[in-house]
């Protein structure tokens, strides 16, 4: 059965990205280093289309992650430009270049209608003005039975949960100090969100925690 799982970077201090977001950091100010312990990880190369790199303990973390997935959803936020809004000339084509690393539909989330995107290498993204349940249903009716990735952001990440759609959340905890940004877990005092711990591994630079969303989470 098709799972909504979200595999994601946080800070310390709860921020899965930095403040001052920009188009010269689009992951806002140290955003980066959220993301220092896979970037090295030969797997992580591999699924880029490069060569060489680490294999450690969360080699194994990582290919998990990217095993099984048929689509993929995230916010406009996340997608970009900077500001969201109307989408003007319709050259913007998210952050990952002309061949991005989904190679799957991606299902965007936006108050702005827009055709299909069609990239290199088989992603797709469709953008869906109607809301987070008709942009999972879309993206479970693509993955094929496959799982779906939630991408994020944040704010999109708290939606799911708060809904109780989401199946699984990892949390890939890095120990920086972000002082801003886009904070994860906020927003979710009035949901019933329940979960269960299943695994936490420990890794250079990082502690991978993951938990099954138990059902009873509601908004």
């Amino acid at each position: 059965m098709s799972k909504l799982r979200c595999h994601i970077s946080i800070s310390l201090d709860g921020f899965v990205a930095g403040p001052n977001q920009s188009e010269e950091n689009p992951l806002g100010e140290g955003g980066d280093r959220l993301h220092d312990w896979v970037v090295p990880l030969a797997a992580f190369r591999r699924a880029h289309g490069g060569q060489g790199g680490e294999v450690n303990e969360s080699t194994p973390v990582f290919e998990e992650a990217i095993a099984n997935l048929g689509a993929g959803v995230m916010g406009r936020n996340m997608f970009g430009p900077i500001g969201g809004g109307a989408w003007g000339d319709g050259q913007w084509k998210g952050w990952w270049g002309e061949n991005p690393a989904f190679h799957y539909p991606v299902f965007v989330l936006t108050h702005h209608s827009r055709e299909p995107v069609e990239m290199e290498g088989g992603t797709t993204y469709h953008f869906v003005t109607d809301g987070i349940e008709s942009a999972l249903d879309q993206a479970k009716k693509a993955a094929g039975g496959k799982d779906v990735m939630l991408w994020g952001g944040g704010q999109v990440v708290q939606q799911y949960l708060a809904a109780g759609l989401l199946d699984e959340l990892e949390l890939h905890v890095v120990p920086v100090l972000l002082g801003g940004g886009s904070r994860l877990l906020d927003n979710l005092g009035g949901a019933n969100v329940r979960l269960e711990q299943i695994r936490a591994v420990e890794a250079p630079g990082v502690t991978h925690l993951k938990y099954r969303v138990l059902p009873g989470a509601s908004s």
